[in-house]
């Protein structure tokens, strides 16, 4: 991996006749890591393999339904003809009712300018890039994290990816950025984090907000602001604490640099409806508003009009919560109450404490390992093929979150697995673990 200080350009596709066919960027834009490892899952349970699924960070929803007001709100806006167009940058209502949330819940008051509605977060964190960010241009973030190469790829951007370790929960702190943050123009965060279940405590987040308002007061004469753009879909899914907390809130005078990024996908577990928004400086939004426009990536009429209820009813809400949260917690915590008993009974395991999202941090140290009748666990997919085959344990490498390092760290999605299927797979898991041990580490 490169150092810190050290920048990468996008991949430069390989010349031939099949890349000539496309541009660019599509001939080196690469796949998804975590859909590809989802969709060997899926093939092996069509093959009537029994796995347990902890790739993809989505919900049963047979589990965990949406809202009822939500899906009621979209049923009687349908009946109702609500099917046209709607209006560019979100339908009124539903900008206005994100304008309250926000400033009732996170406790940031934004005109409604500065309020876009989309068709999800992807659409808010691309136009985001697209809007803030020229070809050549440096954007940093952490790693882990979630599809920022990809982003800056599509961009022409230059990544400066700077490595979090588990002992500082896998989040950045100023030290680790302030070298990285002369002379670039984004910064994306994430809290709670995908993949890690991590969060920013209010001294982190603050701190580093003081460095990027020290750097944006360094600049002088034409060079451009540094921004910071704050993915924040899984604010309300916390469990340890430690409360959320938001750039804006902490520092006000960080309101001009900073796009921030909620949706319903997570919070409402609605990943299929696509309805998401940023909030940010008003000229900002302007020019993300026309990109989503001309994208075609505006969230569904009926769906806006029904989320804009849901978001006024701050019972509805509550109780809503209430629920959701109790059952994803019980989740993380059995899953990880199981990976601890596996590292205290000497197994090489490991698991981050879960504080936020719908994720837990696991490590499977085996890399070296040779369990019986298999050979040498040399990669991380190694130790996911094997937990697969023995156990029927499905997880994402950190190589899909831009960690290079075969150390074992994967994440596990609790979105669409019941108790019952963590009681399950737990004894499994131990079980093929323990083999691969008695195999034995062997020499290179």
């Amino acid at each position: 991996m490169p150092s810190r200080s050290e920048t990468r350009l996008p991949p430069t596709p390989v010349p031939g006749r099949a890349a000539a066919r496309v541009s660019a960027v599509a001939a080196g834009m690469a796949a998804s890591l975590i859909l590809k490892v989802a969709t060997d899952v899926r093939a092996r349970a069509a093959s009537g393999h029994r796995i347990c699924d902890f790739t993809i960070g989505d919900f049963d929803s047979r589990q965990f339904p949406i809202p009822a007001t939500l899906r009621d709100g979209i049923v009687t806006a349908l009946r109702a003809g609500e099917t046209n167009y709607p209006a560019g940058p979100g339908m009124p209502a539903l900008r206005e009712a994100i304008r309250v949330y926000a400033r009732e819940r996170l406790g940031v008051d934004y005109p409604l300018e500065s309020v876009l509605v989309t068709s999800g977060a992807r659409p808010v964190l691309y136009s985001a890039y697209r809007t803030l960010v020229d070809p050549g241009d440096r954007v940093v973030f952490p790693v882990p994290s979630w599809q920022n190469s990809y982003y800056c790829h599509l961009v022409g951007a230059r990544e400066v990816p700077v490595a979090c370790g588990a002992a500082a929960d896998f989040l950045p702190t100023r030290a680790s950025l302030e070298r990285e943050l002369r002379g670039a123009r984004l910064l994306v965060l994430n809290s709670p984090v995908n993949p890690t279940g991590t969060m920013f405590e209010a001294s982190a987040l603050g701190a580093i907000c003081d460095l990027v308002l020290e750097e944006n007061a360094r600049r002088a004469g034409d060079e451009r602001p540094l921004y910071l753009l704050y993915d924040q879909v899984y604010w309300m899914l916390t469990f340890a604490a430690v409360p959320h907390v938001t750039p804006v809130a902490l520092r006000p005078a960080m309101a001009p640099y900073t796009v921030s990024v909620d949706a319903i996908s997570k919070s409402f577990a609605a990943t299929g409806l696509r309805v998401g928004w940023a909030l940010g400086p008003p000229d900002v939004i302007r020019y993300m508003g026309d990109l989503v426009v001309h994208m075609g990536a505006s969230a569904p009429r009926a769906e806006q009009i029904a989320t804009a209820e849901l978001l006024r009813s701050g019972e509805a809400i509550a109780e809503y919560h209430g629920t959701l949260q109790r059952g994803l917690k019980q989740r993380l915590d059995a899953l990880y109450a199981g990976l601890r008993a596996m590292r205290e009974a000497g197994l090489p395991v490991d698991a981050t404490v879960p504080a936020g999202a719908i994720y837990l941090s696991a490590r499977f140290a085996l890399v070296g390992l040779e369990p019986p009748g298999r050979a040498r666990l040399e990669t991380n997919d190694d130790i996911l093929a094997y937990l697969l085959d023995e156990a029927g344990f499905a997880a994402v490498p950190f190589q899909a979150f831009d960690v290079p390092e075969e150390s074992g760290w994967f994440r596990l999605s609790v979105g669409a697995v019941s108790l019952a299927d963590i009681a399950d797979v737990l004894p499994r898991l131990r079980a093929a673990v323990e083999r691969a041990v008695g195999g034995g580490r062997q020499p290179n």
